[in-house]
């Protein structure tokens, strides 16, 4: 069972969420492992300070070397985190899908690995320097420190665990693992009723035939990328022969080739997809 370790200023946030759903489960099941240590358990002092002022000056504090190494040290010694180490924040590697199978291939085949989260202006760059083996950066976006994006990852390579999503599929189909590569959005899902207010489920869902759903799936998957992810459409084309032929197959016209549209076209910024 691998473990993934997080070392965190606040570590109630990352229990409240591994014990929660799909990760829960996972855990109960022995499936793997999450564990949250306080980085304030060797903070310097009667009130176990953690951060001082940055030295040349500037505005915020610093979280300082003493309760970094102190913590992590100490849980590497004992056995309670594994190495590698990666400390979250801005200059890192960007995390993508995957990026999240390259870390569930690494729980699955080794003891685990280990996520710190900073706060405050950041490490003390000898932390950087001299504890942890690399960085990884959720976007270029600004949070108030790294738990938010140790729960994103944590929840992305646990799905990806075997055994952890009760239909072995369900993590493949879905967006960025379509089976289609990593770069396409999931396709439409409907459930019942297969009428609500007028509004149909396309009647290729009901139809029983199964080759033509996962064509008319795979056709929809790459319209939706088109339309909503231009970036990552670019990805996809030209088309196969046998893509073109799903699109004709469904009457449905092939997305214009990313960077072919009229300027005319309207605003197709991307879309948040959770």
């Amino acid at each position: 069972m691998g473990r993934i370790s997080v070392f965190t200023l606040f570590p109630v946030l990352i229990e409240a969420h591994a014990q929660t759903s799909v990760l829960g489960r996972a855990q109960e099941q022995a499936r793997l492992q999450v564990c949250a240590f306080d980085l304030r358990s060797h903070g310097v002092g009667v009130h176990r300070s953690v951060d001082d002022s940055p030295f040349g000056g500037g505005a915020g504090m610093v979280l300082s070397p003493e309760p970094v190494f102190g913590a992590v040290e100490a849980r590497l010694h004992e056995g309670g985190a594994h190495r590698p180490i990666f400390a979250l924040g801005p200059g890192g590697r960007r995390f993508d899908q995957h990026y999240a199978r390259e870390l569930a291939t690494l729980l699955s085949e080794s003891a685990g690995f280990s996520l710190l989260c900073g706060r405050y202006e950041g490490f003390d760059q000898r932390v950087h320097d001299h504890l942890t083996d690399g960085e990884i950066s959720l976007g270029d976006f600004v949070l108030g420190g790294g738990e938010v994006a140790a729960m994103a990852i944590i929840e992305a390579v646990a799905r990806l665990v075997p055994g952890v999503m009760g239909n072995h599929d369900s993590a493949g189909e879905e967006s960025f693992g379509t089976g289609l590569g990593d770069a396409l959005l999931e396709y439409p899902q409907y459930t019942r009723p297969s009428t609500f207010r007028g509004w149909e489920v396309p009647e290729v869902l009901r139809c029983g035939n199964h080759g033509k759903i996962a064509r008319w799936r795979m056709v929809q998957a790459m319209m939706r990328t088109a339309r909503s992810r231009p970036d990552l459409w670019a990805l996809h084309t030209p088309l196969t022969k046998a893509q073109r032929k799903a699109f004709a197959e469904f009457g449905i016209e092939e997305p214009t080739p990313f960077g072919d549209e009229p300027t005319d076209a309207p605003d197709r910024r991307p879309n948040i997809i959770s």
